[in-house]
């Protein structure tokens, strides 16, 4: 009986597709939308679409893995492959792998464009395979470097593709709780490497296990991408609406298929064979939400939560915390706000979440500034120092971590949405790269009280920047989404 049920739904929904013309003006859709029951139109299931997106964090979770990977055992891994003492090329080893992400990313909109959301997360697995294997076989600083730089291209492909598969898959309803996933998983994989890491300093070779580790998540991501769907955004732009309504049903249920078949040919109309090129995305009618998304990472940057990061070990080794303590706390910080943006993305929304978290973050850099005026005078100082970094690492981890990864691909139109993406995390991973490359150098210059006062100023700077520009999407189709930012004319 079910079996005849569910073939008669589907003889309907076939019989619909074909009389119906998806690429009709959204007037003509209007009348459709209206004859749609009330079941149809009420929130889809989150569970259909839950494992999905499960398996796309994957990715997330090695992006938060590799970063941490070499902290711990950077040192053993200098005194093995012989360039112990050697500032220079310890950086290196740390800074390959960023540029192998900065030109993933520049290529991540292509593969996502022409080969489809789920063979860009395969494609990006395999860089990464191969290049922890040959970091865990490296007999030398040069076949470290190779294998750091292709572990990066593999890291700059994935997250931007992850950020717009969760997107384009997730139902409204749940989607920004969904995209607080890619945070959380990118914790879990940085307190997973620091663990892994732990047994570096007293078990001779350790550091080839913990890149040995690596594999497993990357071959699983690589072997479960097999069972899940392509995004239904993707298959309407090329033109393969039968196969978008049949992922549409497994994501959201078969009593939402037109309606969301409907909502998709509103935006994607004569879009489709267009080819995108960098001028469009700067000065065309798109440059407007390129402009936000590029703004959102150089913002997220410029925080200073990388040089957070990267000073943290040493300012609690100096307050008599050891490194694999003050690794523990600052991962638990992280993710506990990571927590908090999970709970509250889809309730209080985006634009809250951000704007709070940046001025809280100032606030927190502002007791970074008292803690260092104060060190030559109180004892205390390192504590209060303390406090403020993690509350800082907190706050970023509720707003400013998570939201423009989530918000970007909500805000960018169909047609540009990977190859913005892509041109929006160069942008994170240039700025990246230059924050850790000049840190140290610009703490001895300038001194932590005017350093971290620059951070400061940047975080209120973002305050200003998201009241002003940013748009709330918290419930909201990414259809409405694009016709609120880009009227049609």
């Amino acid at each position: 009986m079910f079996e005849n049920l569910h073939g008669s739904s589907m003889h309907k929904r076939t019989m619909i597709s074909r009389d119906y013309n998806y690429s009709t003006d959204v007037e003509d859709s209007s009348e459709l939308v209206k004859c749609i029951s009330e079941q149809e139109i009420a929130s889809p299931p989150w569970k259909l679409s839950l494992p999905h997106v499960l398996v796309a964090t994957i990715v997330s979770f090695l992006f938060g893995y590799h970063l941490g990977v070499v902290n711990e055992p950077l040192e053993s891994i200098s005194v093995d492959l012989g360039f112990r003492g050697n500032t220079l090329e310890e950086g290196l080893v740390v800074s390959t792998c960023l540029a192998g992400a900065f030109i993933g990313s520049l290529i991540s909109g292509w593969i996502a464009d022409e080969l489809g959301r789920r063979r860009a997360f395969q494609l990006c697995a395999l860089p990464m395979i191969v290049g922890s294997s040959i970091c865990a076989t490296a007999r030398s600083l040069g076949e470290m470097l190779l294998g750091r730089f292709l572990v990066g291209t593999g890291l700059g492909v994935g997250p931007p593709v992850a950020s717009l598969y969760v997107t384009e898959i997730s139902p409204a309803h749940v989607r920004g709780t969904y995209g607080s996933f890619i945070q959380i998983a990118t914790c879990l994989g940085l307190m997973g490497a620091l663990v892994i890491g732990i047994p570096v300093r007293s078990v001779f070779g350790w550091w080839r296990i913990c890149f040995w580790v690596s594999t497993i998540p990357a071959a699983m991501l690589a072997l479960l991408m097999r069972f899940c769907v392509e995004s239904p955004h993707w298959l309407h732009k090329q033109g393969r609406n039968a196969e978008a309504e049949a992922e549409l049903e497994r994501l959201l249920g078969g009593s939402h298929v037109t309606a969301a078949m409907v909502e998709l040919s509103k935006t994607d109309k004569g879009d489709e064979m267009d080819t995108i090129k960098l001028v469009d995305l700067l000065y065309g009618r798109h440059a407007r939400v390129v402009f936000i998304g590029s703004t959102l990472f150089a913002l997220q940057q410029l925080s200073g939560i990388n040089a957070v990061f990267y000073f943290s070990s040493t300012v609690f080794r100096r307050a008599g915390v050891s490194s694999n303590l003050a690794n523990v706390f600052v991962g638990i910080a992280n993710l506990i706000g990571s927590t908090i943006a999970l709970a509250l993305m889809d309730k209080l929304g985006r634009k809250v979440l951000l704007v709070w978290s940046f001025f809280g973050m100032g606030i927190a850099m502002a007791l970074q500034v008292l803690a260092s005026a104060l060190f030559a005078s109180s004892p205390n100082a390192f504590y209060l120092s303390i406090g403020g970094m993690l509350l800082f690492v907190l706050l970023f981890a509720v707003g400013a971590g998570p939201v423009p990864a989530l918000l970007l691909p909500e805000i960018l139109p169909s047609r540009i949405r990977a190859k913005a993406m892509a041109f929006c995390m160069s942008v994170h991973w240039v700025l990246n790269f230059l924050v850790g490359l000049l840190f140290l150098r610009l703490l001895d210059q300038m001194g932590p009280e005017l350093l971290y006062s620059m951070f400061g100023t940047f975080c209120m700077l973002a305050v200003v920047f998201v009241k002003r520009n940013v748009l709330e999407t918290k419930g909201k189709s990414l259809q409405e989404i694009e016709i609120a930012l880009l009227p049609q004319e």
